[in-house]
């Protein structure tokens, strides 16, 4: 994807609805995983806060989401098995 279209996917709405459905899907794996689980604690808080606002979590891991090898090979058509790779690797990242 060239940087214009990586910029437009980036605050694309359809898009972060996508990110939105990934993030409270990894969130609900995170809350019912092992407690032994390196980072649980911290993991378990993030899964909190995509349960509380799930929009702004969509909206905080969108650009670095668009930013992933595969979202970048595959752009906006990307399989949702994929995305959902993208986002959890994006997410464990930023945890």
């Amino acid at each position: 994807m060239t940087y214009e279209e990586s910029a437009a996917l980036m605050v694309d709405m359809e898009f972060r609805g996508r990110v939105k459905v990934s993030c409270l899907k990894y969130a609900d794996s995170i809350m019912i995983e092992a407690t032994t689980v390196p980072a649980h604690v911290t993991r378990t808080k993030w899964a909190q806060g995509c349960f509380q606002n799930p929009e702004l979590t969509a909206q905080s891991v969108q650009p670095a989401t668009v930013m992933d090898g595969q979202v970048q090979a595959d752009g906006a058509g990307i399989s949702d098995s994929a995305l959902q790779v993208s986002v959890e690797t994006v997410v464990n990242k930023m945890l």
